[in-house]
């Protein structure tokens, strides 16, 4: 008979997903003023006002607010000199959206942790799908870049919270995924019990993050799983970080060699050749958007 403890417990996936957000407290609780921005701007009844005193008390983030409102990141006429002009122009949820970028660029900070994975290539991933994202949005009409951007920018938290609290499974993963031709995230859940897009959504629901979020981080690999109301963020996210990892910018292990779903295209309506004209723009695009988050 075979010895009872050569078959490890398996450990349930949600209690792995909860311990592994609450082991990263620092991670876990963005700055408390994004948070308090986060609430007053899901309050239908705040105002540009509110938010400009509560934006106001901290000069750093006022400087940080500027700096991306006048880089090319948003093309607006002249130097706006001040919040109040920025949430006028821009509106509550897109300042909103500056201060989450801006508060995330801090969490990304760290070495290289295996020859595999350092948080910095992460970051540099990060990026590129938000800014790849944001030039989707862009030339399909939708009326939010601002937010595809901040989506593609988070859709791989999950990773962050592996490296915060998971850290071992994480540079297994990374390890392995290198050699192997299988999907990463079925190599992450049999190392781990999860892949990080289930931690990825823990996290953003810890944080009350609009559900567009959650669904982001928690779908960005079969955005197709989801309702058709439901996915059309997800799905532009799914397209970025394919292009980003094809394109070699950052990270590149969570979706090696795999080729876009052609239904996700035809979902989105975006046509190959509109992609291959958006890639081309991504590099100088990105160039930007890193200088303005630096």
């Amino acid at each position: 008979m075979a010895d009872a403890a050569a078959t490890p417990v398996k450990k349930d996936p949600q209690a792995i997903i909860a311990e592994a957000v609450n082991a990263v407290s620092h991670i876990a609780t963005l700055p408390e003023i994004t948070l308090k921005i986060i609430q007053l701007v899901e309050n239908p009844k705040s105002t540009a006002q509110d938010l400009n005193k509560l934006i106001s008390n901290d000069p750093a983030l006022v400087a940080r607010i500027l700096k991306v409102v006048n880089s090319a990141f948003y093309g607006l006429p002249g130097q706006i000199g001040s919040i109040n002009r920025a949430i006028v122009l821009l509106g509550l949820n897109a300042v909103k959206n500056i201060v989450i970028a801006a508060s995330l660029a801090k969490l990304f900070r760290g070495g290289r942790v295996s020859p595999q994975f350092s948080a910095k290539d992460l970051w540099t991933h990060s990026v590129g799908v938000g800014v790849m994202s944001k030039l989707i949005v862009g030339r399909l009409n939708n009326q939010l870049p601002d937010e595809a951007f901040l989506a593609g920018l988070i859709h791989d938290i999950g990773i962050l919270v592996e490296l915060q609290g998971l850290r071992d499974g994480l540079v297994e993963t990374a390890e392995r995924a290198s050699k192997e031709t299988r999907r990463y995230i079925d190599i992450e859940t049999e190392v781990i019990g999860v892949d990080h897009q289930a931690l990825g959504a823990g996290l953003t629901s810890r944080w009350k993050f609009p559900r567009s979020f959650t669904y982001v981080t928690g779908h960005h690999h079969q955005p197709l799983s989801l309702a058709p109301e439901c996915r059309w963020l997800t799905s532009v996210v799914y397209v970025a970080d394919h292009v980003c990892v094809q394109s070699g910018i950052g990270y590149g292990l969570t979706c090696k060699g795999e080729g876009i779903d052609p239904k996700v295209l035809e979902d989105l309506k975006l046509l190959p050749e509109t992609l291959a004209e958006l890639t081309r723009e991504l590099p100088e695009a990105l160039k930007e958007t890193e200088a303005m988050l630096a």
